[in-house]
């Protein structure tokens, strides 16, 4: 569907939305990807960008909560012809019923967004919604709703009820912002300035919202995003300072930045070109380019011209880990995607544990909630005979105490810091090359 082009910025911003949506949901691109491709985006304001952004990832986290209030308003449901107008319906809803957007501009906005076959239908069912919406969404379970079936069966599984059901409640709500500083002791000035706090770990929390790009510090390179969990795999390799390190599947660039900044000579290597495009400018925004090679190569088959003393192998896999930040992934993300990641990781070990020195350190970490691709792989690999032994905590500081299980991995869960805003799930092990 072609994006509806208005003088109106509120629909327009409405318009982009849909777009997105559908890219989502239709054509199964990831949020990030949809938005980069929907040509009507950077057209919005950045009050637009951000309030059809917020409209879009709200959506897809409360999809299951949306879709059962628009069924309960329908004598029969709604055919696969009618798409486009069940995903305006989605965006209607959410506005009424999450955002809390005026139902006067919700309703008028999705009429006007609606194919013409479907515009009585729009206007029935969320004027409807505006009276009823409210109460019915009250009596709902969030989790069961929201959460796909197999992933609430994998999280049960894993963690018991109890906890699968503070991971859920923890993963459906909005992340704060993250951000790591260049400068680790510039820490609290830059929590002061950008209005947010110190965490324990040494990350800067602040409030969401907004242009990330416009806050004080972006342009000058003096910080950059990264969400406290995923800052902490890094500080399993030890001392980095005068290391040569590979950063496997190295963008968008985090904990690359992380091994620059603590003075490691690195090969970030990524087989994206679009997301080493975007790691390389966010390294020369940091300063931090200059140690750092950049390689757009196939990482479970490049080699770098001499062993290197450690690997940080930040593995592709089902991110059902970071939810919270990216909800599209309730919706995309299925359990063939696990098994067919899993298998991926054991090449990446492989390959990962070639590169090493005898003694040569390898960090593996995975934004993922599944044990297939956390402690059940790793444990394959090294059944499988990888030259490889675990080593757990060795130079781990104290900040990760609280993060290491008892065989000494590193899990963080959506739930835990709940009370400050939470932080995505990673899984890492150390092991050393025998």
């Amino acid at each position: 569907m072609p994006v509806v082009r208005s003088s109106s910025p509120v629909l327009n911003a409405r318009a982009a939305a849909l777009a997105v949506l559908q890219a989502v949901l239709s054509r199964r691109r990831p949020l990030e990807e949809a938005v980069e491709e929907t040509t009507a985006w950077p057209e919005l304001s950045p009050r637009d960008r951000a309030f059809a952004r917020l409209l879009v990832a709200t959506t897809l986290r409360r999809l299951g909560r949306i879709d059962a209030l628009i069924e309960a308003c329908l004598a029969h449901p709604l055919g696969s012809s009618l798409a486009v107008t069940r995903d305006v319906l989605r965006l209607g809803v959410c506005q009424i019923v999450f955002l809390e957007t005026p139902p006067h501009a919700a309703v008028d906005s999705a009429v006007a967004l609606a194919p013409a076959a479907g515009k009585g239908l729009v206007n029935a069912v969320l004027r409807r919604l505006t009276r009823e919406g409210h109460a019915h969404a009250a009596a709902q379970d969030p989790v069961r709703h929201d959460v796909p079936d197999w992933l609430w069966r994998s999280w049960t599984t894993a963690y018991g009820l109890d906890q699968a059901r503070a991971i859920a409640e923890a993963s459906l709500a909005e992340a704060p912002l993250d951000v790591s500083v260049t400068v680790m002791s510039q820490a609290p000035l830059w929590a002061e300035r950008l209005g947010g706090h110190v965490l324990p770990t040494g990350t800067v929390r602040c409030r969401a919202g907004g242009s990330v790009e416009a806050l004080p510090g972006f342009t000058e390179g003096a910080w950059w995003a990264q969400d406290a969990a995923a800052a902490l795999p890094v500080q399993l390799l030890g001392a980095e300072t005068g290391r040569t390190i590979v950063d496997l599947c190295a963008a968008p660039g985090g904990k690359t930045a992380q091994l620059a900044a603590a003075g490691a000579r690195v090969w970030a290597v990524d087989s994206s070109r679009r997301r080493l495009d975007r790691l390389s400018a966010n390294l020369k925004r940091l300063r931090l380019a200059e140690t750092v090679t950049v390689v757009y190569a196939d990482a479970t088959t490049w080699q770098p011209p001499e062993l290197v003393d450690a690997v940080l192998l930040d593995a592709p896999c089902s991110a059902t880990g970071t939810v919270r930040r990216h909800p599209d992934v309730l919706r995309l993300k299925r359990p063939k995607d696990v098994v067919a990641l899993a298998a991926l990781q054991g090449r990446l070990l492989a390959a990962a544990a070639a590169m090493l020195k005898p003694g040569g350190v390898l960090v593996y970490s995975v934004c993922s909630l599944e044990s297939a691709e956390g402690p059940e792989r790793i444990a394959a690999a090294l059944a499988d005979g990888l030259p490889l032994a675990r080593a757990p905590n060795v130079g781990a500081p104290a900040m990760l105490a609280p993060f290491l299980t008892a065989a000494g991995a590193l899990r963080t869960l959506p739930c835990q810091w709940a009370e400050i805003g939470g932080m995505d799930a990673f899984y890492a092990e150390r092991l050393v090359r025998r």
